[in-house]
């Protein structure tokens, strides 16, 4: 349980670090537009050839990202998990994938007087045209290539779907992306779905165990720390949400310390005498984020979390080289 503890807060010794790691598992958060963090860490890490990525998993916009980077290593290799990702976040800034159309009005109108089933009865979402346009799921499906473990909330229990490669579809991925003041609840198989980043954001859990990895990394966009004191409904609504997302993580964490020390004993893949859980967070690369709003897509803003995502994940490459 304690080497757990000591690479959460990337403070155990040195000498125990290899580079590169044969395996790598990636945990990736969900938040919005925060997610071109992420876009930016795992362009960094695709540059990395002699890593293999064992398994990802990843909620709401941290499933897309997921998503983005299975489907580009399946039909284009690293050069083409680059390409997808930055092909789909360009796309976001350029269209708003992530809000509904109602630009003449102020969206905190329609959240608060209608539902998305009143002013998107027909459950219009660019998001699902964007997403058959970069990720071949058939291809997907049927390729070798990192696990995936996709999470939704099931609106009928809050219980947590895990949704795999081999059954990965378009709907897969909306369903763990669906903001239920947004979108209409996505339908599979009977059941519906809403937002994984409400139950587990990102599975943490189920990443550790499927994988074969040894060494996790958790990619985290949303804020956990602010002096901002939040007093406007939108601001205060705003830091609800990173608290509650932040939450979510820090139960995974905790669920992870527990399942250590009985993982450790009789485990003869040796795995876990090694097993190192780090993280690295946005918030750690730029100031105040916290009072921004995971709904801002413009492309300075963008390109601003693409940037500060690669150089978090230089730094911990570095910190893993030393």
């Amino acid at each position: 349980m304690d080497f757990i503890k000591a690479s959460l807060d990337l403070r155990a010794p040195k000498t125990s670090r290899r580079w590169p790691p044969r395996r790598l598992g990636l945990a990736l958060q969900g938040g919005g537009s925060f997610g071109a963090f992420t876009w930016g860490a795992l362009d960094r890490l695709l540059e990395e050839e002699a890593v293999e990525l064992d398994a990802l998993s990843g909620a709401s916009a941290g499933a897309v990202n997921a998503v983005l980077l299975a489907s580009g290593l399946a039909s284009g290799g690293r050069d083409g998990a680059r390409k997808t990702l930055e092909s789909f976040w360009t796309r976001v800034s350029q269209s708003s994938l992530f809000l509904p159309k109602v630009a003449h009005l102020p969206l905190e109108f329609f959240t608060r007087a209608l539902t998305p089933y009143q002013f998107n009865p027909f459950d219009l979402n660019p998001l699902r045209d964007a997403l058959n346009a970069h990720v071949d799921f058939d291809l997907l499906r049927e390729s070798p290539g990192p696990k995936l473990l996709i999470g939704a909330t099931r609106v009928s229990d809050a219980g947590l779907r895990i949704f795999t490669r081999a059954e990965m579809t378009v709907d897969c991925v909306l369903a763990s992306a669906c903001l239920p003041l947004l979108h209409h609840s996505v339908a599979i198989d009977g059941e519906f779905y809403w937002d994984g980043g409400y139950v587990a954001n990102p599975p943490l859990t189920p990443l550790v165990v499927e994988t074969e990895a040894s060494t996790v990394l958790i990619v985290q966009v949303a804020p956990k720390r602010t002096d901002f004191v939040p007093r406007s409904r939108q601001d205060i609504e705003r830091r609800i949400d990173q608290i509650n997302f932040c939450s979510t993580l820090d139960r995974e964490i905790d669920a992870i310390r527990q399942l250590a020390p009985l993982c450790a004993n009789g485990d003869a893949s040796g795995k876990w005498a090694k097993f190192r859980l780090d993280r690295i967070a946005a918030e750690n690369e730029i100031e105040a984020l916290a009072e921004e709003s995971a709904a801002n897509l413009s492309w300075s803003f963008i390109s601003k979390l693409r940037d500060a995502g690669r150089a978090a994940a230089e730094g911990w490459i570095t910190q893993e080289v030393g």
